[in-house]
């Protein structure tokens, strides 16, 4: 029988996915398993580009042209429901 350190399914400690003891560990500390040379609470992280991956939707034919950020943020409702108990 072999002894293996690693889990069989990933668990979540502290909101972190950890694949062995050592990276339970870490997450108990609150360091990031995946990038434990960033510290505690990631306070020695570089900073990284939000937008590392582009957009999660592209816009394509007639639809490519609307900004949709700006037409939520000015557009009003549609309608009232007003609701009485």
């Amino acid at each position: 029988m072999a002894i293996s350190g690693d889990y069989p399914q990933p668990i979540t400690v502290n909101g972190f996915s950890c694949r062995n003891c050592s990276g339970g560990d870490e997450a108990e500390k609150h360091i990031d398993p995946a990038r434990p040379k960033d510290g505690r609470y990631g306070i020695n992280a570089k900073d990284r580009a939000k937008d590392a991956h582009g957009p999660a939707v592209v816009l394509g034919g007639r639809l490519s042209g609307l900004d949709i950020a700006s037409t939520v943020a000015t557009s009003q409702p549609a309608a009232r429901l007003n609701i009485v108990a």
